[in-house]
């Protein structure tokens, strides 16, 4: 495979991409709330343009679990945070501008932070973005170009796989950048067979998501894990 990659190109999308990451409370979608928050821009050699952070104040305790893995605690959140409110219409800021752009935004497992984002808009008040594109998510693109490779699919995990540096696990810059990396030598490795446009992968990954919650139901089901008649929500990148 390596040996065809001279004769391909690398996807043009890849030259110029977003990044996005989120530390929250906790692994609900609809209940838990941002405490940090990434959104920033690499260049073809996976060098940061542009970055932002955000520190917020989610307004709720935050569990020990959750701090134990990014490192936020409720003190130093209600201490150095700002409201919630601000940090969210600033984050839904900035991805709106990096679409308008036409820049594909990076996002590892994207369903997660765009539906907890999308709450989050929703109980402050503020328009989410509700089709959030073209989004690029190396999970999904990782699992479908290397689908039997043995290991876990953790961001770490894959990082390590591609060679990607990655020193501050669960913090969300590094997080954010890492994922962006990724994609880059994702579409480094898989030229000839990817799509050439960030719009045309946003669609592919739609249907490759599906197929792979599809699969793990039928894992899950044969197992015992899942009732016969339970299924995985397969939608992409937003729930």
């Amino acid at each position: 495979m390596d040996s065809q990659l001279a004769l391909f190109d690398t996807p043009a999308w890849t030259r110029v991409i977003g990044v996005f990451d989120l530390e929250t409370t906790g692994v609900d979608v609809a209940s838990d709330r941002i405490v940090t928050a990434h959104v920033g821009v690499l260049d073809a050699t996976g060098r940061v343009l542009e970055a932002r952070d955000w520190l917020a104040d989610p307004g709720i305790p935050i569990p020990n679990g959750a701090a134990a893995i990014h490192g936020i605690t409720t003190a130093r959140a209600r201490t150095e945070g700002r409201p919630a409110r601000e940090v969210v219409a600033e984050v839904l800021d900035a991805l709106r501008a990096l679409f308008a752009a036409g820049t594909p935004v990076v996002a590892y497992n994207a369903p997660y932070d765009f539906s907890l984002l999308k709450n989050e808009a929703r109980r402050h008040g503020l328009d989410p973005i509700d089709a959030p594109a073209p989004v690029i998510d190396p999970l999904v693109v990782d699992k479908t170009y290397d689908r039997w490779r043995r290991g876990k699919r953790t961001l770490s995990a894959v990082a390590a796989h591609y060679a990607v540096r990655l020193d501050d696990a669960h913090e969300a810059s590094a997080d954010a950048i890492a994922a962006g990396r990724v994609a880059q030598a994702l579409a480094e490795r898989f030229a000839p067979w990817l799509p050439t446009t960030a719009t045309e992968l946003h669609t592919r990954q739609i249907a490759w998501a599906r197929a792979q919650a599809a699969g793990l139901t039928e894992y899950f089901i044969s197992i015992g894990r899942l009732e016969p008649d339970a299924r995985l929500d397969g939608s992409w990148p937003i729930r």
